[in-house]
């Protein structure tokens, strides 16, 4: 990757202001069905479980897009490609709204992901090209913080819109909001930005780096544990505690508030301790809200404070791993932070499915015990992955 100077201070420190935005609006998009599932599923006559599946196979769509879609793009100047992408966002969320039916809803969402799968990896590399090395980390950091606001403003409004004027009016509001992303994109991000191509030798490069594939592991891990229990987050609550519209949308609150929280922190210490540190201690955090919630399944308010300490964690481990595949091999950074993208959706598919499947079979208890298991691994992995001496002074 080559850095390219800007012509105006001023840009460069907006830009990334922009960038995290975007990842707002991406977010919002990805996660929205799981605010408003018992709304889908009603609106659209079909069940809690297959309304899920718009999760779950929007998944399956951004594991493969995001790879295909760096591969595709890599020669593309960055704000075009940054910028149409939020474009087609915004014309799929308002095509949404209209959907007749479940089926165009599914089409139109499998639409919307094959494109928006490229938005995070390549924000993320873009990130990379408009800061200094010694800044790289907490700007990155800083740009993944959207998904973080995402969760804490984006899921509870999702909620409560859905809940009071429908599912169609979330999507009309995703929509308006990503043409305001749209225009500060274009506003603020430099023009000429290029990011270093991907061919199939960059492919093969990553495959013979373990520490990059050990990286990746670790990233499907702790999507698959939360995303077991996520997906269906809203409607274990009900069943599980009786807990209304209004209370399930406090805990995606406190969720969110949480992981904006964690990521502020993240940001402010990853320079000076390291990735892997910081990585370790949230990964951490994030096991024992999941073992919270699978320990006090039942009682709403201890549920509540474990989903608060799970939301410490998420979004700072997940710009944690992207920072560590950056630090790892930077020649490498579009490509494996596009790879990192993918198996993230792979995580939240497979998690997702087992979620369905418990939630169907009534085994709502055995959901959290299954995401600490997949969580506890990934710690595991986080452990054996702690970078030497040897290696060099970059964070990884």
């Amino acid at each position: 990757m080559k850095h390219v100077p800007l012509p105006v201070h001023v840009e460069s420190r907006f830009a990334p202001t922009a960038l995290m935005l975007g990842n707002v609006i991406t977010g919002c998009s990805v996660l929205a069905p799981a605010g408003m599932l018992v709304e889908l599923s009603s609106g659209l006559d079909v069940s809690i479980r297959t309304a899920g599946l718009l999760i779950t196979f929007g998944a399956i769509i951004l594991c493969v897009g995001s790879p295909v879609t760096a591969w595709l793009t890599s020669r593309i100047e960055r704000r075009t490609l940054l910028t149409a992408t939020i474009a087609v966002l915004a014309l799929t969320n308002f095509a949404s709204a209209f959907a007749p039916d479940y089926a165009s809803l599914l089409a139109i969402r499998l639409v919307m992901l094959a494109v928006g799968a490229l938005y995070t990896p390549q924000a993320a590399g873009t990130a990379a090209l408009i800061v200094a090395e010694e800044k790289r980390g907490s700007t990155i950091a800083y740009v993944f913080l959207g998904w973080s606001l995402a969760a804490a403003v984006g899921l509870p409004a999702i909620t409560f819109i859905a809940s009071r004027y429908g599912w169609q009016a979330v999507y009309g509001a995703i929509g308006a909001m990503s043409c305001l992303s749209f225009l500060l994109l274009a506003w603020r991000l430099p023009r000429g930005l290029m990011g270093a191509p991907v061919d199939l030798k960059t492919w093969a490069a990553i495959g013979r780096n373990p520490v990059i594939l050990l990286l990746l592991l670790i990233t499907t891990l702790q999507m698959s544990g939360q995303f077991v229990v996520f997906t269906y987050m809203g409607p274990l609550l009900a069943r599980l505690t009786g807990a209304g519209p209004d209370p399930i949308a406090l805990v995606f609150a406190s969720y969110g508030v949480c992981g904006v929280i964690g990521t502020a922190i993240a940001t402010r210490i990853v320079d000076s301790w390291g990735a892997w540190k910081t990585s370790m201690l949230f990964t951490s955090v994030l096991l024992a809200g999941l073992s919270g919630w699978a320990l006090s399944a039942g009682i709403y308010p201890l549920m509540a404070v474990s989903v608060a300490i799970w939301g410490i964690g998420f979004a700072s481990t997940n710009s944690m791993q992207q920072v560590r595949l950056v630090g790892a091999a930077p020649a490498l950074a579009s490509a494996s932070v596009s790879l990192n993208t993918s198996v993230l959706y792979i995580g939240q598919a497979i998690g997702s499915a087992i979620g369905g499947f418990l939630y169907a079979r009534d085994l709502l208890y055995a959901s959290g015990y299954v995401a600490m298991t997949f969580v506890a691994l990934a710690v595991t992995i986080v452990i054996l992955t702690r970078p030497t001496k040897v290696q060099g002074s970059a964070p990884r």
